[in-house]
């Protein structure tokens, strides 16, 4: 960043010192420029004479590899434009060279390669130049060379891939076969590559790609090759189903082989004799055009040839009276696979469900012990809150306390009974003033705990009573609410 503001800043400064004193605005200093063979080539140079002086002629000259120049072209003030040896391929940008003298080569050559001399004459200050170094590039030409294999060869080379440009061209294989590259470098900027392996008939086929990278491509360059070895064929009969019988029609045999180069000639015999009457050979096919007899049965066989050799397949044919049965299917296993698997769903599924019962019932269990050891504890509650009221103590705000301790226990009291009832829930008459459930005795029976409960509130009653009788406060206002729970 620092770099880039310091560069714009030194351009305007050599820009003012050009607008003031005169000079070359383009290039405002000797600098390489690269370009690329075929291609169109632009040498800048602009010139801006200071007030009082004016650009009489320019030259444009080219150092040759003796160290002397030569003028590739001029252009004067009156005589116009003159041109040297590469008057064909050069000519300057403007129409005005004496104000813009930048040059263009057209069709860029190797040759073109080298130092140019930008120089401009102007009166009365005389001569100014500003060198350019131009380097030309140029695009790989390239060659891939493919080698015709044959398996049981040794070690030898499979493909070479050849490329020349300058800077020279860097190769390399896009292959997943097993081998070895070698590359050299020659003079002009040629190279190349050679790639080695052991050939195998599995090989015939595969990639073997050569990649030219150079600066002058975006992306590497794809010599697209494939493998080719050569191997004699593996003859293979086919089309037999070891159920031929007789009568049997439209039945053939076909010869399967492989091999390359291409098979050249099939070849059908049987073994002891020549091929059955109206049995014809077709290619790699073997037809009987009629119906099947008992003596077409014996060894058929078939001779594959190609350029890497021969190779014969042979197969057994016999041919019964009677057709044999279709095989049947065994399904017993099938049965008892299936069955096993039934079974173990059905024991995992009844597994679940017994898991999911005894928690719920375990759950069910522990509230009741839960609801048990509640209502054992109201029920001391509510027999402490009796002794109090019944006691002489006047401290009415603690029996209020008491009274509101049976109250709040009472609500769970009233969940609990969900669990000791049945799903129709506790009548009117199995409740106590309060809509509460009543507390039963572990040793009692519900009736007699009714009466017991009767008999309890009257002498509860009485209690109050009295206790109100013989008390001086009022209790009006503070046990309207909360004494008719008892």
């Amino acid at each position: 960043m620092l770099r880039s503001v310091m560069s714009r800043r030194l351009c305007l400064l050599v820009n003012i010192l050009v607008c003031v004193y005169g000079g070359f605005v383009e290039p405002p200093e000797s600098f390489s420029l690269r370009s690329v063979a075929e291609s169109e080539t632009r040498l800048p140079c602009r010139f801006d004479p200071q007030e009082g002086e004016s650009v009489v002629q320019v030259n444009w000259n080219k150092e040759q590899a003796d160290g002397n120049s030569e003028v590739i072209i001029t252009a004067h003030r009156t005589e116009g434009t003159v041109v040297g040896r590469l008057a064909t391929r050069v000519r300057f940008q403007s129409e005005d060279p004496l104000r813009d003298s930048s040059l263009f080569i057209l069709n860029t050559e190797m040759s073109d390669e080298g130092r140019y001399t930008c120089q401009v004459i102007t009166f009365p200050s005389g001569t100014s130049q500003r060198p350019i170094s131009l380097t030309v590039w140029t695009i790989p030409i390239s060659l891939l060379e493919p080698m015709i294999l044959e398996e049981g060869q040794t070690f030898r080379v499979a493909a070479l891939c050849r490329s020349t440009a300058h800077p020279p061209p860097t190769l390399s294989w896009d292959t997943d076969l097993p081998g070895q590259s070698q590359n050299r470098t020659g003079e002009g900027g040629r190279v190349s590559s050679q790639f080695a392996l052991h050939p195998l008939r599995n090989m015939n086929g595969r990639k073997l790609d050569c990649l030219v990278s150079h600066p002058t491509l975006e992306r590497p360059h794809r010599l697209r090759n494939t493998l080719v070895v050569h191997f004699p064929p593996n003859a293979v009969i086919s089309g037999y189903d070891g159920n031929w019988f007789v009568g049997q029609e439209n039945v053939e045999l076909t010869c399967e082989f492989g091999g390359n180069p291409k098979v050249e000639n099939i070849t059908w015999t049987r073994r002891g004799g020549d091929l059955p009457e109206d049995v014809s050979a077709e290619g790699s096919r073997l037809v009987f055009g009629r119906p099947l007899v008992a003596t077409d049965a014996g060894v058929y066989e078939c001779e594959a040839r190609n350029r890497m050799g021969a190779d014969k397949g042979e197969l057994q044919v016999t041919v019964r009276e009677v057709r044999l049965p279709e095989p049947v299917v065994d399904t017993f296993p099938t049965i008892i696979v299936a069955g096993v698997a039934g079974a173990i769903v059905v024991i995992m599924v009844i597994v679940i469900i017994i898991v999911i019962h005894h928690h719920r019932r375990k759950n069910r269990m522990l509230k009741r012990e839960l609801c048990e050891r509640t209502e054992e504890i109201n029920n001391i509650s509510r027999q402490t809150s009796l002794r109090r009221l019944n006691s002489t103590s006047t401290d009415l705000r603690s029996q209020m306390d008491d009274v509101f301790v049976v109250t709040k226990s009472s609500i769970s009291l009233e969940e609990c009974s969900a669990l000791r009832q049945p799903p129709g829930g506790v009548s009117e008459q199995e409740l106590d003033s309060l809509g509460r459930p009543p507390i039963y005795s572990s040793f009692q029976h519900p009736r007699d705990n009714y009466s017991w409960r009767e008999k309890q509130r009257e002498e509860s009653k009485r209690r109050v009573e009295n206790y109100l009788k013989n008390s001086d406060h009022s209790l009006t206002s503070g046990l309207r609410s909360s004494l008719v729970l008892i």
